[in-house]
């Protein structure tokens, strides 16, 4: 009999009160949550995370890509002057590097083994 009261005033009671809805959690800083780092990034850092999520790489951070180091397909250089000095390790287990200056231009030779390289424009992201 007390089961039945309790079941009775129980049900009267979530029938009268009208439920009061939770807001939805939320992790951005109008909600007050803990911000992302994309969302508190400022100034360059907030240019470099950018540019890493449209896949660029901004400071050469990444490995380049590998090129044949023939005449049509040089390794290519960055620079953001008009010459650079190479470094050329010819061989794999070679403890020397023969080192050259590479111009602005036509690919050029390795004077030791011949591998081409070929200096291309380079502009910083700042």
């Amino acid at each position: 009999m007390a089961a039945r009261l309790l079941l009775r005033s129980g049900l009267r009671a979530v029938t009268t009160c009208q439920a009061v809805r939770a807001p939805a959690l939320s992790r951005s800083m109008a909600a007050g949550g803990i911000p992302t780092d994309e969302e508190q990034a400022t100034g360059l850092e907030k240019v470099i995370m950018k540019a890493m999520k449209e896949g660029k790489d901004p400071y050469n951070m990444m490995k380049p890509k590998s090129y044949a180091g023939s005449k049509n397909d040089p390794h290519l250089v960055p620079s953001i002057t008009n010459k650079r000095v190479v470094g050329c390790i010819c061989e794999e287990d070679n403890t020397a590097i023969i080192w050259f200056w590479l111009h602005e231009g036509e690919p050029q030779r390795c004077p030791s083994c011949g591998a081409h390289y070929k200096l291309v424009p380079h502009n910083l992201s700042h």
